[in-house]
């Protein structure tokens, strides 16, 4: 079958990105021709065989950042620009998709997150218009809904928050939705009467990966660290939900000077960097100038060699004692099953409303606090994991065996087997 995927951006670190990377390489391990039309390629050279690169696609071009900042952020009192605006470019894009399709003769689309939530709204849209116009069945794959966001999608111009309700997500006769988690497809269900599968998010556990290499054996030194010490990764973006604060409180109570904690996310994400600066004025408060790190520009996603390393996530997992991950709200949480797949064990916030009833509830091993708070219960628990090399290795070893179980490759063929069948029906 030749499946179209539409998305936004592509190849870089943001979980959607991520996970769409899976789905195709799971979709052409079962067979599947993959095509992809896309408004940013980041870090890849675009196939032009397979891969169609629409400008106006990208959340960070001219025409949709114009229309977020009049949507959403800066409204004029008049709406009429915008509404245009959205009428000219969705047209565009429209007709863009409609010719991809029609080139490549797809028999099946895939929207990655573009026609749940509103961060591009002429490209959603665009989207159902090309449904419609074509009649190809298409799986919205909804990593994220306006209303789990707050006000972020709340408009003051009415006919703005009209789109938002009637547009997203989609909500066609011959549209099938994948969610990721428990939550969201009951909420579909109550909002809409939608039916959907939940397709947790995946790693691929038939690989080696956070192995001790002789590419990343120096990581440590090129941290300016030394070989004695005792690395805690907080392997995400630098955004306020991730709690990096919680992390960065657990490194004071631990009072050792040999415990480092290692952030490998940017902040190109936050706002005016307000929350980057309020970890810097709590390390600095709190002087842990020397055991926090902020370490993004040596890792990447992959990693390459060259004059200055850029260590991979697989690199800095290798390195790690245990993985903090605090998040206050997370759609699901690649960050935890990529430590589980890592065998490094989890300190993690019980964050509402998908933890427990998706992953947690399955039986993993880990140091969980409520609402962040780190009790001295939970702090002895978490001291004894750092410290004790043979309870860190079975609680790593137990919980890689249930990650295989539940979020493995092996999980999401089946998944989308399901839709598949779903959609062709």
């Amino acid at each position: 079958m030749k499946i179209g995927i539409i998305i936004g951006r592509i190849g870089g670190v943001d979980g959607v990105a991520l996970e769409t990377e899976k789905w195709i390489e799971v979709l052409q391990k079962m067979g599947h021709e993959i095509f992809i039309i896309s408004g940013q390629f980041e870090g890849r050279k675009i196939d032009c065989a397979h891969e169609t690169r629409v400008p106006e696609m990208s959340f960070f071009s001219p025409e949709s950042y114009w229309e977020q900042k009049k949507a959403f952020f800066h409204p004029d009192y008049d709406q009429d620009d915008l509404l245009e605006h959205i009428r000219l470019y969705s047209k565009v894009i429209e007709v863009k998709i409609i010719n991809w399709i029609q080139k490549f003769d797809l028999d099946l689309l895939l929207s990655e997150n573009a026609s749940c939530l509103p961060s591009h709204i002429s490209m959603g849209i665009a989207i159902k218009n090309a449904v419609i116009k074509t009649g190809k069945p298409i799986i919205t794959h909804d990593h994220d809904f306006a209303w789990e966001r707050g006000d972020r999608y709340v408009s003051p111009h009415p006919k703005i928050n009209e789109f938002v309700e009637n547009e997203f997500p989609l909500r066609l006769p011959n549209s099938y939705h994948a969610v990721i988690n428990l939550h969201a497809q009951n909420t579909l269900k109550e909002k809409f009467n939608r039916n959907s599968i939940v397709v947790p998010n995946v790693m691929d556990f038939s690989k080696p990966y956070a192995e001790i290499t002789d590419f990343n054996k120096d990581l440590k030194q090129d941290l300016g660290l030394s070989k004695e010490d005792i690395l805690l990764f907080q392997i995400t973006r630098i955004v306020r939900r991730k709690g990096i604060e919680t992390a960065i409180k657990l490194i004071d109570k631990l009072h050792d000077s040999k415990v480092k904690l290692i952030i490998t996310g940017n902040y190109a994400d936050d706002a005016g960097s307000e929350y980057y600066m309020e970890l810097v004025d709590l390390i600095h408060d709190l002087k842990l100038s020397k055991q926090v790190q902020f370490a993004y520009h040596s890792f990447t996603n992959k990693g390459a060699s060259g004059k200055a390393k850029n260590y991979s996530l697989s690199d800095a997992y290798a390195h790690a004692k245990a993985c903090t991950y605090f998040s206050t709200y997370e759609g699901f949480g690649n960050a935890f099953v990529e430590a589980v797949l890592a065998k490094r064990p989890i300190f993690v916030n019980n964050y509402k409303p998908v933890y427990w009833p998706d992953i947690g509830s399955k039986g993993f091993k880990t140091v969980m606090l409520e609402d962040n708070n780190i009790t001295d219960s939970a702090l002895k628990d978490m001291q004894e994991i750092i410290y004790n090399d043979q309870l860190n290795r079975e609680i790593a070893e137990y919980n890689y065996a249930l990650g295989k179980k539940f979020f493995s490759y092996d999980t999401l063929e089946e998944k989308l087997t399901e839709l598949i069948k779903l959609a062709k029906s």
